[in-house]
């Protein structure tokens, strides 16, 4: 479970916690306390994590998510992984 979807599960038990059952509000902690117990920041300069922050920002995506997908990339264009074949006949969301 992403840390993204973690949050908004967190947000949406607050916004009804009268309505939540003890139990269910337990096992929402509990995978906030995991997901930050599993966190490793990478130490990054002010003007990188700045610049990562607007790009972010500007895709509407996370930092890390973007950290993620730029790793990604650079791996797969370098040969460090092998490059993701994209299924010809499913739909894909955007424009070209």
């Amino acid at each position: 479970m992403k840390r993204l979807s973690i949050a908004e599960e967190l947000e949406s038990a607050a916004d009804r916690i009268a309505d939540m059952s003890r139990a269910d509000l337990q096992i929402i902690l509990r995978r906030a306390a995991l997901m930050l117990r599993n966190v490793a920041g990478v130490p990054l300069e002010p003007a990188t994590a700045d610049a990562l922050g607007s790009i972010a920002a500007e895709m509407g995506i996370g930092s890390s998510d973007l950290i993620q997908n730029v790793l990604r990339e650079w791996l797969e264009t370098n040969a460090y992984l092998p490059v993701r074949t994209i299924d010809e006949e499913s739909e894909a969301d955007g424009s070209a």
